[in-house]
């Protein structure tokens, strides 16, 4: 009897460690990227935005979050576009991803960017908030284009130059799977 209790048990505790809801990212999701030039500043849109989420009620678990680059677009034209994918390396690597490590005070997301390639440990903060609906997280991350290996595009023969830095903004939308 005490054999067929502890099973019972140890059955219990493995389904209570594993409750956790699924979520996939809602195409009312919007991500873009902001930077500066030598003539004007700029803002591109990712158009082709996936991913999942586990949440355990009070913070997420796991993100795993992806970002199509050929999908990435300015509204200054195919020549602007061009030279961001080149920037980007589309053809090598032809998307942009996140896996989220750890969540600290549930509010700074600590995970893996993976740019151009390159992978870097970043610390992204956020605002969460849960509804009927699902989950929405919102936030910026500036990144410097040099720690992803990136050089800076340049047009007009080098006479305009993108800067160094730009600003991902996000407005992510998880809804429950």
């Amino acid at each position: 009897m005490k054999n067929i209790c502890l099973v019972w048990l140890l059955v219990a505790f493995t389904f209570v460690g594993r409750a956790q809801d699924e979520y996939v990212l809602s195409d009312q999701s919007k991500l873009t990227i902001s930077g500066t030039s030598t003539v004007h500043d700029w803002t591109v849109a990712a158009n082709a935005l996936s991913g999942r989420l586990g949440y355990d009620g009070t913070a997420p678990t796991e993100i795993d979050f992806e970002v199509a680059v050929e999908n990435i677009q300015s509204e200054r034209g195919a020549a602007m576009d061009k030279k961001m994918h080149a920037a980007l390396k589309k053809e090598e690597h032809p998307t942009i991803t996140f896996k989220l490590k750890e969540v600290k005070d549930k509010s700074i997301f600590v995970g893996v960017l993976n740019i151009a390639g390159v992978e870097n440990s970043v610390e992204i903060p956020v605002d969460m908030e849960s509804d009927s609906e699902g989950l929405k997280i919102t936030g910026k991350k500036q990144l410097t284009l040099q720690d992803y290996g990136m050089e800076s595009p340049t047009a007009m023969f080098g006479q305009i130059i993108v800067g160094d830095e730009v600003t991902v903004n996000f407005d992510l939308r998880f809804s429950k799977n």
